[in-house]
This record gives C-alpha cells, structure tokens and sequence, in this order.
C-alpha cells in the first residue's frame, strides 16, 4: 500500500511555498516555521532532505533561509515525494517475494508504475497554479 507521510505532505507544502517566493532570495526558515505551524526543528529535518536531494539550497546568515534550487516547472511531484519518502511502492520487498507464487506480481508492478506515472506527471507549478485558482473560493463565518 502507498502512504505518503505528513513528512511527505510538509515537504510538498514546503515546497510550494517556496515556490511562492521570489526566486532570487531565501526564505528564513523561521518564515516558514510560522507559516505552517511547524517546529523549527521538525521543518529543518525535511529540508535537510530535500537539500541532499539536490531540491533546495540553503544559506546561512543574517539574509538567510531556504529557495528552490530550480526553476517551478523542472520540479514534480513524483520527486519531491520520493526525496523525502523514498520508493513509492505499493508493497515491499519482502512482501513482493512472499506473494510471489500469488500470481499478482505483475498487477502490482503495473499499479506503482501508474501511481508512479501520475505524480511524475504533476509539475510544482501546475501545483501552484491549481492553489491559486483555489484561492478565491475559501471563507470563513
């Protein structure tokens, strides 16, 4: 089964957020902490990982923070996902190798490669651009 994680689905919030900002400056990590409601702490871990990823560049200072390291649109989701959640299978391993006598193996390949295909598909910048047609339609009483 595929689950993404909150760790999964902060690191796509993150993202996106970024992908808000001014592209030329960095982001303090504080900004962002706030923003979401996050702990420090917890916000740097997936950074830290998005970062060894290559998504993310840091920098450390007085005018520091956190951009992206490419432009919106060479970003999917597929790898956002997967630089914090790694493989997106839906079964392990081990699983794979227990059931393999079951006769479903290739059912299962067929299913992560759709699950696979389709958020590959998905640009961070189509992302933004479907949260800000969004936008207008929320409200509060």
């Amino acid at each position: 089964m595929i689950k993404i994680s909150t760790r999964g689905q902060y690191a796509l919030l993150i993202m996106t957020t970024l992908a808000e900002q001014d592209s030329e400056k960095y982001t303090p990590l504080k900004i962002l902490s706030h923003k979401h409601n996050l702990s420090v702490k917890y916000l740097e871990q997936i950074l830290i990982q998005l970062g060894k990823a290559g998504l993310v560049t840091g920098l450390r200072g007085n005018s520091g923070g956190y951009r992206l390291s490419k432009p919106v649109s060479e970003y999917s989701v597929g790898e956002i996902l997967r630089s914090v959640e790694g493989s997106l299978t839906s079964h392990s391993e081990m699983s794979s190798t227990f059931f393999s006598d079951a006769g479903n193996t290739e059912f299962w390949k067929d299913f992560d490669a759709l699950i696979n295909n389709f958020v590959d598909g998905i640009t961070l910048e189509s992302l933004l651009l479907r949260n800000q047609e969004e936008v207008g339609f929320e409200y509060c009483i």
